[in-house]
């Protein structure tokens, strides 16, 4: 294989960094590799990843194969004794361009500075990194041990960075972030996530569409809800690290807000963007759950409106203080999983059939496929090319989709 092939799992700060790392390794000269760029959050995603370290030696017996990414940062060791691992790189290192040389200084967590890119190779929408790291230690989450400490892109940085994207020709930036609500407390003001984004609209006027990766719902500052009601190039879509829905699980994963709050997050934006449409992150089956507890969280789907939800069921991280609490037997935790996404299911269900009729600006993202702004995937047949926006009618549903046609 002449080419370096990049495989991501995880979340989107992992697929901005996987492209911070195809120019690291492009400007360093790397060929003929297989860089995977690993995920902790649960069992499975590292489970998958070993899975495609050795699948990947089987496809490419003479690649350099080099693993990086928060699994890696965590137990080097564990992916260093894999036989078909030639390298490993922490966090940090990944985004170095020396780190990709025949023979890289050693690395490790803590060293090096963040990265930035220019676009995604045929992306027709690009993820832009202003916060790294959490400062929090929710009781079932490692992440923080991977990705260190809170720290935010200065907001100068991140305006010259969004401006280069929209001359590239991209319509639409997705900020990211381990804890993206944290931004700004480690520089000088403290400015707020909402104080930030209000000054990239004005730096960078040419920028049609911005989309937020996920929000804890206890730290959404007062100038981030007014932009929400004032600022139609916010789009109309967020999505909260909710968890779960019954009080006393929240308190012992360490959350910081309540079932009430979370409600009522959902209530407050719908009343400012009556458009706008929700996704959540939920946990099934964290340790000690009764079934009464899954049933707050599973009601809350309905309650919230949260038609966008990621489930995860519950996977024990070691050291974790959730890793020493009474575990859940394993098929429960699979059933509850599939009992939210049904919910979460029927809520999508709701939300299309309530948006039939209406009409939205699609981005195209491949031939035939868009994304509303309110995040809602668009079918369509009218030629249209990739990257563009469409005013477009949406008509019908397809599947878990919406079907639309242009508007002339």
């Amino acid at each position: 294989m002449a080419q370096t092939e990049i495989i991501t799992f995880g979340c989107r700060l992992n697929a901005f960094e996987s492209e911070v790392i195809r120019r690291a390794a492009e400007a360093a000269g790397l060929s003929g590799a297989v860089i995977v760029n690993t995920c902790a959050v649960t069992a499975e995603a590292e489970r998958q990843a070993r899975q495609a370290i050795r699948r990947a030696r089987r496809r490419h017996p003479e690649a350099t194969i080099i693993v990086t990414g928060c699994a890696a940062e965590i137990a080097p060791e564990r992916y260093a004794a894999l036989p078909e691992v030639d390298r490993v790189l922490g966090n940090r290192a990944k985004l170095q361009s020396q780190s990709y040389l025949p023979a890289p200084p050693l690395s490790h967590a803590g060293e090096g500075r963040e990265g930035a890119v220019d676009g995604f190779e045929g992306k027709s929408r690009v993820f832009l990194q202003v916060q790294q790291g959490c400062d929090h230690r929710c009781t079932f989450c490692i992440i923080p041990y991977a990705r260190g400490p809170s720290r935010s892109v200065p907001m100068g940085l991140v305006a010259d960075q969004a401006r280069r994207l929209v001359a590239a020709g991209y319509r639409e930036i997705v900020l990211t972030g381990v804890d993206l609500t944290a931004y700004g407390a480690d520089l000088p003001g403290r400015p707020s996530l909402g104080q930030m984004i209000r000054r990239l609209f004005a730096a960078v006027p040419e920028l049609e569409r911005l989309r937020l990766s996920s929000l804890d719902p206890a730290e959404i500052d007062e100038e981030l809800w007014r932009l929400l009601a004032e600022e139609k190039r916010l789009m109309p879509h967020l999505h909260l690290s909710l968890q779960a829905g019954d009080d006393l699980i929240l308190k012992r994963m360490k959350r910081r807000h309540s079932r009430a709050q979370a409600i009522d997050v959902a209530r407050r934006a719908r009343a400012l963007r009556p458009e706008v449409a929700l996704g959540a992150d939920l946990i099934a089956g964290f340790p000690t759950e009764t079934e009464d507890m899954f049933r707050r969280s599973l009601d809350l789907i309905a309650e919230c409106g949260l038609p966008f939800v990621h489930v995860f069921p519950y996977s024990v991280r070691p050291d974790t203080p959730a890793a020493r609490m009474p575990q859940l037997p394993a098929q429960i935790i699979k059933e509850r999983a599939a009992r939210l996404r049904a919910a979460g299911a029927a809520v999508l269900a709701e939300e299309l059939r309530s948006r039939v009729g209406s009409e939205s600006d699609v981005l195209i993202e491949r031939p035939g496929i868009g994304r509303a702004e309110f995040h809602a995937v668009v079918r369509f047949t009218a030629p249209s090319d990739t990257g563009s926006v469409r005013r477009m009618r949406l008509i019908d549903i397809d599947g878990s989709s919406l079907v639309g046609v242009p508007v002339r």
